[in-house]
């Protein structure tokens, strides 16, 4: 599929389908825990073939671990039962570790695992795209570091931590690749640990290597979406729109149309209901009526679509996932064919 074309036509569109990080709610639909989710190619694949023959999606969107990546460099992965699993501890705390750091294989731990999972998707979902999840580079570097450490070593030990980076980048571009080959259309990129920096910093420490991946990966077949949740976007929204993503999806901490109005007319920018006050924490009303004021503030933008602010929990109800379809397709004047 020319992924370039299918871009335009969404933007062409006079109603557009949501495009949600939905993934993970198919345990519910699959009867089954986070933990055997996370570690059967077969089963994500089902979930993902369960949910978009549930929901009338803009693509299919594989689980968003964001452990996965970190724990193929060697970190240490805690796995609860019903839970997206962490990265605990750091792997590099010296700057004699991040130089004999390895870049591993891009099928180590579980990667080939996720990559299965993709190649099996799709050969199930043949009517819409389907992406595959993957973190950013500075994302990856701060579970390598620690999420703390690492901020602190921008400006300790910024040497040590553009080690770390140019390792990250050179795995995320095989592994990009990798998906790729698998059969993906695409790949969303989670890189919120970069919304917790400075504008100054994210530039230092986040745009180059992003840039750098995505130049490595994307043509008109195989598209990037760049996610950042953090909320400091508005603040770095030049330097995020500078690494050429061919779309970008935003979080809840941030106003949607502010960031609209700083996007080029002719790029989508997806966004941004609260997945954990909301999809998982609200009601269907409440859902209903947040999803609807996102739309009336943004549908005005033709390169608007419609999605979760971020990965959406695992145990949300689907009562109020099916709300924000029906919600969306109220707005186009469609029949509630979720109710």
């Amino acid at each position: 599929m020319n992924m370039r074309k299918w871009l335009a036509d969404v933007q062409a569109s006079a109603t557009k389908k949501a495009m949600p990080i939905l993934s993970f709610p198919c345990v519910q639909l699959l009867g089954v825990s986070v933990r055997e989710l996370v570690n059967d190619a077969s089963l994500q694949a089902r979930g993902m073939k369960k949910i978009a023959e549930r929901c009338d999606t803009l693509a299919a969107v594989s689980m968003m671990d964001l452990s996965v990546e970190a724990e193929a460099f060697g970190a240490e992965v805690r796995f609860d039962e019903n839970e997206v699993p962490a990265v605990t501890g750091a792997l590099v705390t010296t700057m004699e570790e991040a130089e004999s750091l390895a870049v591993p294989d891009v099928t180590a731990a579980r990667c080939g695992l996720y990559q299965e999972a993709i190649r099996q998707a799709c050969a199930l979902i043949t009517d819409r795209p389907v992406f595959a999840g993957v973190i950013g580079p500075f994302s990856l570097a701060g579970r390598l570091m620690d999420v703390t450490e690492i901020m602190v070593n921008c400006y300790a030990e910024p040497e040590m931590v553009h080690a770390v980076m140019e390792k990250a980048a050179a795995f995320l571009k095989k592994y990009i690749l990798a998906y790729k080959a698998a059969g993906a259309s695409g790949v969303v990129m989670a890189e919120p640990l970069t919304g917790m920096l400075s504008p100054a910093l994210a530039e230092e420490f986040s745009e180059k290597y992003v840039r750098e991946v995505i130049e490595a990966v994307q043509d008109d077949e195989f598209i990037v979406i760049y996610h950042n949740c953090g909320n400091n976007v508005l603040l770095m929204a030049d330097s995020i729109l500078s690494v050429g993503a061919a779309a970008y999806h935003f979080g809840n901490a941030v106003s949607l149309k502010d960031m609209l109005e700083k996007a080029p007319a002719d790029t989508v920018v997806m966004g941004n209901v609260d997945p954990a006050g909301q999809l998982k924490n609200g009601t269907p009303e409440s859902v209903r009526a947040e999803t609807l004021r996102i739309m009336g503030e943004c549908s005005a933008f033709p390169n608007f679509v419609i999605s979760s602010g971020c990965d959406i929990p695992a145990d949300s109800p689907w009562e109020n996932l099916d709300a924000f379809f029906s919600a969306v397709d109220s707005f186009y004047g469609k029949l509630e064919k979720y109710t």
